[in-house]
């Protein structure tokens, strides 16, 4: 009896070629920036760790120790502005990735996207492996480890610029609202998957939370350099179609054939084409991006969007004050990833990327309000007021990094250019990193 094709391997071979080399850029990518969040992740899990209750924690035997409350804390860290210190770390982290990616998307747009996501994977995992190895060398420099977070910090910000571009070069503006944002929840895969790794090792030997992210991120980068495709240009596929020329109201010359046609009209319009080709391949400069209709508005709006993210993110689970606080907070994430889909599914329906995104922030601020007030009265009411606002709050925030970006980088008043893409995408997320430190406490 003749066996039947399995099932995905008929879904795999009826689907074109384009359609394969897109899906596959589209999982290696989700595959890339998710290794830099969960590369990310780790110290956030290894501060309760360098700072303990050390009155609840059982004393070594060989360890001759008598009323020490911070025997067991790991130096600076035992020191009682503990808290400062590790604001320390987060701004040396925070303030670096903002500065870095203003100037990540101009190297983005003159360097090959593989080559550069490559190497800035590769140095996310030397640093985040170092700090983790002060573990092993018993390293007790504040200096050392402030060093490793702006080092790791800068290097970090070749991935988001990187990724976008990517994407937006392969898929046009079409259904692009929808698709990055499904693609956009590697974010949150990338968190979870960061705490689940950081959290197997640090109660035993702390270093192994930064060891072991390190190593996957630096791995998936050879992944990056072996397989990613940067344009569909490189592989013959169809190149997608980023805005209509009639929009645009420019018109294509035309040659036909005539006796009147000679030689000097051909010369001129073949220099033409040759000055429109080499202008579609110039990479843009800082100035000329911030010149694209769109880019500063957006840029500032998510200046406020990340504001309030981040503000959640650090500050939700002590708020709720639960014992189920940190599982509880993961709702926001949730609603964000509903959110972030809901927000390219309606832009792309109605085509207003600016009006979805008003519309979200708007009903996000009477629910935040809304929430301080009813939020933890019950626990239903606390789960679906934590979803509400995770998904308004991060649905415009999602739309306006991926899909908004990716427009503006193709926009029609750069004639095809596509060396944009990095330096908008960089611009408008590095805005919004700036925003992030007006997170109370940071």
């Amino acid at each position: 009896m003749k066996s039947t094709v399995a099932p995905g391997v008929r879904l795999f071979t009826s689907c074109s070629r384009d359609s394969r080399y897109r899906g596959f850029i589209l999982l290696l990518t989700f595959l890339i920036y998710t290794t830099y969040h969960l590369s990310r992740k780790p110290i956030s899990i290894v501060k309760s760790e360098l700072h303990r209750n050390c009155s609840t924690v059982i004393q070594p035997v060989e360890l001759n120790i008598t009323n020490n409350a911070t025997w067991c804390d790991w130096a600076p860290f035992d020191r009682k502005n503990y808290e400062t210190l590790f604001g320390v770390l987060d701004n040396c982290f925070l303030v670096a990735y903002a500065i870095g990616m203003f100037f990540s998307g101009i190297f983005g747009e003159r360097l090959p996207l593989r080559y550069y996501l490559t190497a800035g994977m590769l140095m996310s995992g030397l640093f985040t492996s170092l700090f983790g190895l002060g573990f092993y060398w018993n390293i007790h420099s504040l200096w050392y480890y402030a060093f490793i977070q702006v080092m790791n910090g800068l290097v970090q910000t070749t991935g988001w610029p990187s990724v976008v571009a990517c994407v937006g070069n392969w898929f046009g503006k079409g259904k692009r609202g929808f698709i990055m944002g499904v693609w956009n929840s590697h974010t949150s895969v990338g968190n979870i998957l960061g705490s689940l790794i950081a959290g197997v090792f640090v109660s035993t030997a702390w270093g192994m939370s930064f060891i072991v992210p390190g190593l996957i991120i630096a791995s998936t980068g050879i992944l990056c350099f072996l397989f990613l495709v940067e344009k569909p240009e490189d592989v013959n596929c169809t190149p997608p179609e980023h805005h209509s020329d009639q929009k645009s109201g420019e018109t294509k010359p035309q040659l036909q054939d005539s006796p009147h046609m000679d030689g000097a009209i051909n010369g001129a319009i073949a220099t033409e084409s040759q000055e429109i080709t080499e202008e579609q391949t110039e990479a843009i400069s800082f100035c000329g991006a911030l010149r694209i209709p769109g880019v500063m508005e957006f840029s500032f709006c998510l200046f406020f969007a990340k504001l309030v993210s981040y503000t959640f993110l650090y500050w939700l689970p002590l708020y709720i004050s639960d014992v189920a606080a940190g599982d509880m907070s993961t709702l926001f994430d949730v609603g964000g990833i509903l959110g972030g889909i809901m927000a390219g599914l309606v832009s792309d329906y109605t085509g207003g990327r600016a009006t979805t995104c008003c519309v979200m922030l708007l009903a996000a601020a009477p629910m935040l309000f809304l929430y301080n007030y009813i939020g933890q009265r019950s626990l239903a009411i606390t789960i679906v007021m934590l979803l509400l606002c995770g998904g308004l709050v991060n649905g415009p925030y999602a739309l306006i990094t991926t899909a908004v970006s990716a427009d503006l980088g193709t926009h029609e008043s750069l004639r095809g250019n596509s060396r944009a893409l990095s330096t908008v995408t960089a611009i408008i997320d590095g805005t919004g990193s700036v925003g992030m430190r007006g997170v109370p406490g940071l």
